[in-house]
């Protein structure tokens, strides 16, 4: 049986008293230990019933109201762009890129009167009708075109010493000397003499001294032989590099003794080279008068040869809507040229688009044709109302892109 011990009473009394002692005195020790706020730092007081709330509404019974505030917005800002439409190949295809070339055709058309050989001007576009294969084309584009020439004087130098070719170098020489004499100063002229072989006695240039004191120099030639179609053949390839209309001077007795190339062949070359006009003068015109249809059997041959010579020049001319002269006298000369010059500076060019879009290569023919306002031909007259022949110069054909495979 447990006794409990009376005198253990009063120290837990004592202990009960400290701790209700401890308790009373907390909060002032606890107040004076913290910071008190000093008169300028005492925030504002606001009644409770006119708190403005954030998000709008009342804010008391007495409170005012306040709108929602709105996210101000710079005027400036463009609005942001549509995104790209995304476009997906499908697999396994890759990149591809669709070009598509519109064919266009540029045609030189010269109308010269043929007793003056003067240049027609005055005509309209509705003057005009093209057709290639036979199928009429519409116009796109027309317009005069008198501008400066870029021309190659291909001459013929060659002689075998003795007195019949001897004339044939002298023609030569004239003629070239009369070209050069009408050039114009915004002109570029070259010089390219052949026998066996080609030899480029004067490159490109504006500076008509030079172009003399090359055609003077043409003296003494080295050979007899005369290789017109390689010359030609040459000379079309040069020009070919070269951008633009640009025109070959030939000058030449239109013989050809042992060119690699045949005629055929050349022909093919002149036909499908574009942008290059040939005017052809033969030499030795006056001599051949003298001596056509002289005795024997050399001379016939001699006859059969130049006609044949006058054919290929004239032919080569043709081809390309050139003219074509056989002067018998150096008088002649100036008159030639100055109708060159006009052949060549005024013209009036057509543009088209032809219905046939094919690239395949072919050879395309043209045909132009002058008509008046009523579709009938154009007619021309003089002052005494007596007609006046025409010619259309311009070239039989091209020769179509080959497209690439």
């Amino acid at each position: 049986m447990s006794t409990i011990r009376l005198n253990a009473l009063p120290d837990c009394r004592f202990c009960t008293i400290v701790f209700a002692a401890a308790l009373a005195l907390a909060p002032a020790v606890i107040a004076q230990s913290q910071p008190q706020p000093q008169p300028s730092q005492q925030p504002a007081q606001q009644p409770p019933d006119q708190a403005s709330p954030e998000s709008g509404g009342p804010g008391g019974d007495n409170g005012a109201i306040a709108l929602p505030k709105k996210k101000e917005k710079p005027e400036d800002t463009p609005p942001p762009a549509p995104a790209q439409p995304k476009f997906k190949n499908p697999e396994g295809a890759g990149n591809y890129t669709l070009r598509v070339d519109i064919p266009e055709v540029t045609v030189d058309v010269g109308v010269l009167l043929e007793k003056t050989g003067q240049f027609v001007p005055g005509l309209k576009p509705s003057n005009f009708k093209i057709y290639e294969n036979g199928v009429e084309q519409r116009i796109s584009g027309f317009k005069r075109v008198e501008a400066p020439i870029t021309a190659l004087l291909l001459c013929e130098f060659s002689s075998s010493f003795n007195y019949y070719n001897y004339y044939f170098l002298r023609d030569m020489q004239n003629a070239a000397w009369a070209f050069a004499q009408q050039l114009r100063p915004q002109d570029y002229v070259a010089l390219m003499t052949f026998d066996m072989r080609t030899q480029i006695w004067l490159d490109f240039t504006q500076d008509k001294n030079q172009i003399r004191n090359a055609i003077a120099s043409l003296v003494v030639p080295g050979f007899s032989e005369r290789n017109l179609f390689d010359a030609l053949y040459e000379a079309e390839d040069r020009l070919s590099r070269i951008e633009g209309r640009k025109y070959i001077i030939l000058i030449a007795s239109g013989r050809d003794t042992f060119s690699k190339l045949t005629l055929d062949k050349i022909y093919q070359k002149v036909k499908n080279t574009p942008d290059i006009t040939i005017y052809a003068i033969s030499t030795g015109g006056n001599l051949r008068a003298q001596t056509e249809g002289g005795p024997g059997v050399g001379a016939q041959m001699r006859d059969i040869d130049y006609l044949q010579a006058d054919n290929e020049m004239k032919t080569f001319a043709k081809m390309t809507g050139g003219m074509w002269f056989e002067p018998r006298f150096v008088g002649e000369m100036p008159e030639i040229f100055a109708d060159i010059n006009k052949a060549i500076r005024s013209k009036y060019e057509l543009v088209y688009h032809p219905t046939d879009t094919k690239q395949d290569g072919s050879y395309r023919k043209l045909r132009v044709e002058l008509v008046d306002d009523e579709g009938k031909p154009l007619r021309f007259q003089d002052e005494k109302h007596k007609p006046l022949k025409y010619e259309i110069i311009t070239r039989d054909g091209y020769k179509a892109k080959q497209e690439v495979e």
